[in-house]
């Protein structure tokens, strides 16, 4: 009987079985090149969007306290005058 060729295209590759049978312990992982360009790029521009409502909501914030600091100081400053006039109307009489 004659045994097969060695690389012939009736065989089956060779196979780690360590590395399929315990695949925690394969460090070297094989990355599709295209795939990843892409989900790079998704990914920046997910940031970038992130980055620019992040910005816009600080700047709403930031406007919306001046803006509360504003009639706070408003409303601290006409009780004070209503006061002062209570005061002096009832120093009159």
């Amino acid at each position: 009987m004659a045994s097969p060729p060695l690389n012939s295209d009736l065989t089956f590759p060779s196979v780690d079985v360590n590395k399929e049978l315990n695949p925690g312990t394969n460090t070297q992982v094989q990355v599709d090149p295209t795939s990843f360009e892409v989900d790079a790029t998704k990914e920046m521009k997910e940031q970038d969007e992130a980055r620019q409502k992040k910005n816009e909501r600080e700047k709403k914030d930031a406007l919306q306290s001046i803006k509360s600091a504003i009639i706070i100081s408003g409303i601290v400053v006409a009780l004070a005058g209503a006061a002062f006039a209570i005061t002096k109307k009832l120093r009159e009489k």
